[in-house]
């Protein structure tokens, strides 16, 4: 159960926030990659607009919609850089900040002073030019759109952050999703904090079933797969866990590693309970 990010804004508020809240977690760095491949218009906005009108051989409508989110994105970022905003916060509202960023720099419209970015006096946004990109599926017929439009390949090198969440805590891991809630979408979020949550009660269970006992490791899971899925009832509904023997046994050694059992000899013995 993980979250991965490449953004470093990100994994910097991230890690402070797990360690203030005693959230218990590995963080794994390595390096990554974004990758686009497609097609670039160049001009000012106007110009941009007049070559989506003219172009044969793309989805027009669909450029003119990717156009409109483009200038809307810029409006956006430069609504906060006219009085000046910190850089960090900018970056943390997605990897597309940095593009308009980078071009507004080559187009040498900002300032940048202390963390602080700043739209430059006397700039006029008509007179720039920028870099249009959409991708090679909107395109049916390159003869026709390469008339006007030019091929692009973009290969970003970049690191990549995985927070692997060791957590069992419930309440702890309440807590997570509201921290990570700020951080990344709400499927994404949904989907590990519900693994988590299943986690963190099958563990429990685990714990509740060894008693003072020491149970042989064969058997537990075998006991466990057997009652396998795992119904709990909520207030708004049913969560149902389900697992296989791999996932008990890592689960197993989840819980030796985080010092709640131990095995030994093929057997399992409980040191304490979660909470």
């Amino acid at each position: 159960m993980r979250f991965v990010t490449k953004n470093e804004a990100v994994k910097r508020s991230l890690l402070e926030d797990l360690k203030r809240e005693g959230i218990k977690f590995e963080l794994h760095e390595r390096l990554s990659y974004e990758s686009f491949v497609g097609y670039l218009l160049e001009g000012t906005l106007e110009e941009i607009g007049a070559q989506i009108d003219v172009m044969e051989g793309a989805d027009k409508e669909a450029l003119k919609e990717g156009f409109l989110s483009f200038k809307e994105s810029l409006n956006h970022i430069l609504e906060h850089i006219k009085v000046g905003e910190k850089f960090e916060t900018l970056i943390q509202e997605g990897p597309w900040v940095v593009e308009i960023l980078d071009q507004l720099t080559r187009n040498e419209a900002i300032e940048y002073s202390d963390g602080i970015i700043k739209l430059k006096e006397g700039v006029d946004i008509t007179k720039l030019r920028f870099e249009f990109k959409f991708p090679f599926n909107l395109v049916h017929n390159p003869e026709s759109t390469e008339k006007i439009a030019k091929q692009f390949a973009f290969t970003d090198l970049t690191m990549e952050y995985e927070f692997e969440i060791l957590e069992l805590d419930i309440r702890k891991i309440n807590t997570l999703g509201k921290l990570a809630a700020r951080y990344f979408p709400e499927d994404y979020l949904l989907k590990v904090y519900f693994g988590l949550i299943g986690r963190a009660i099958l563990a429990g269970e685990i714990l509740k079933t060894l008693g003072n006992e020491k149970v042989p490791e064969e058997d537990l899971v075998k006991g466990f797969v057997r009652v396998s899925p795992m119904a709990i009832p909520t207030e708004k509904g049913t969560l149902v866990i389900n697992y296989s023997p791999k996932a008990l046994e890592e689960i197993l050694r989840l819980l030796k590693k985080l010092g709640y059992l131990e095995i030994k000899a093929g057997k399992v013995k409980k040191l304490r309970d979660l909470v």
